[in-house]
Formats: structure tokens, sequence, C-alpha cells
């Protein structure tokens, strides 16, 4: 087994979707503008709420002051509906709690704002349940930059050898091995198995319990 488990949180540890895509449409609905189908929202996501927002904007509308205005629209919506459909997928809250029976580091990193981050897994699994907890900060870049991975590592004393990465999309793979870790891709979440080979995850799963007989035999 590994020292360290790093997991992607959205689309991995827990389905956000329907909460995220809510908030985004209610926002646009206020506003008169086009709203999305939630599998369009499985690739709006991923890189970060800001980029989401991007995404989610209608032509004509994409230019940074009106992305910074419609985000902080949305940062307050969401932040009132963080958990309301929100849940961990199946076998993951088993799956952490195995992996930290057995003595292993857990560790969160993703690209939605920290105090959401920290806010829903505080929520679902329990303070301090995760070693560390990272979302986007201010002056850390974002996901498939590795320096959220590199500073859960850092910080907790793991060598990128004894860590593991888990996660749904082109983007996990790419940050963990920008990390010099390897990543476990996740087909439950918000992206497709093809994409996650194509970005070259080392190992496939396609459930929570997957994972933990990967670890066994790493």
């Amino acid at each position: 087994m590994k020292k360290l488990y790093i997991f992607d949180l959205d689309g991995t540890l827990v389905n956000s979707l329907y909460d995220l895509g809510e908030a985004v449409n209610t926002v646009l609905a206020r506003h008169g503008w086009a709203v999305h189908d939630m599998e369009k929202y499985r690739y709006f996501v991923g890189n970060g709420t800001l980029k989401l927002i991007e995404r989610a904007l209608p032509d004509g509308e994409k230019t940074p002051e009106r992305i910074a205005e419609i985000h902080e629209e949305f940062a307050a919506e969401y932040a009132e509906n963080l958990v309301k459909h929100t849940a961990p997928y199946d076998g993951i809250k088993e799956l952490v709690t195995e992996l930290k029976k057995r003595g292993a580091l857990l560790a969160v990193a993703s690209n939605k704002p920290d105090r959401f981050s920290k806010k829903i897994v505080e929520t679902l699994f329990g303070k301090g349940f995760f070693d560390k907890v990272y979302g986007k900060r201010e002056g850390v870049p974002t996901k498939p930059e590795p320096q959220i991975m590199l500073d859960i590592m850092n910080e907790l004393g793991i060598k990128a050898e004894d860590c593991i990465h888990s996660g749904d999309s082109n983007v996990d793979v790419a940050t963990a091995h920008n990390a010099g870790v390897k990543c476990i891709g996740c087909t439950w979440g918000f992206r497709t198995e093809e994409e996650l080979l194509e970005a070259g995850a080392d190992y496939i799963a396609d459930s929570a319990e997957d994972i933990l007989a990967l670890t066994e035999a790493l």
C-alpha cells in the first residue's frame, strides 16, 4: 500500500454535478440567459469555478469583467446549496474508512474554491477525517499545475513514490503526472474511460472497491 492517497473531490469522492449546475443555471436565468442541461456540466467543470462560469456564459458575455461579476453571484448561490444534492459515490465512505484503518494518510486536492472544498468534505465525511483538504487558493495555480499536490506531499512529509492520486478527468491525470505521482482514473465520475486512457491514467477503477484492490497490489 501507499502511504498517502490523494483524491479529487467533484466526480471522484462526491457527485456534486446537480448542485453546481443548479447554482449556475439559477444565475443564468436571473439574467435572462439560456440555461444548460445537467449533462453539459460534466464538461464545464474540472478547471475551477471561474472556468465553469466562462464555459456556461453565452457568447458575447465572456469578458473578464462579466465572468468575475457572474462568478460572485454564482458563489453566493452555491454557498447556500453546497450539499443540497451532493453526496459521496457508492462505496467511497467504506473505501476511505478502510484506507484510514490501514494507516494511510488521506487528502483532497480540488480546483473548487478552498472554502467550498473544506465545507463539503467536513460536512460529508466529518471534521478532521482527511489529513489535508485543499481547494483553489489565492496565489496557487489550479490543476493541472501540480502545486496543490506538491504542497500536500511536502506538508505531510510524503515522497511522490509513496503517494497515489485518484481522479475522474484528464486534468487529474495530468496533475498527478506533473507531480511525479501515478494516477487511478475513476470511470464513475464526470468524464469517460476513453478520456482517462488517452490522458495516460496508470490504472482504471470502475468502482471504489477497485481502488482498494489496486492499492493492495501496489
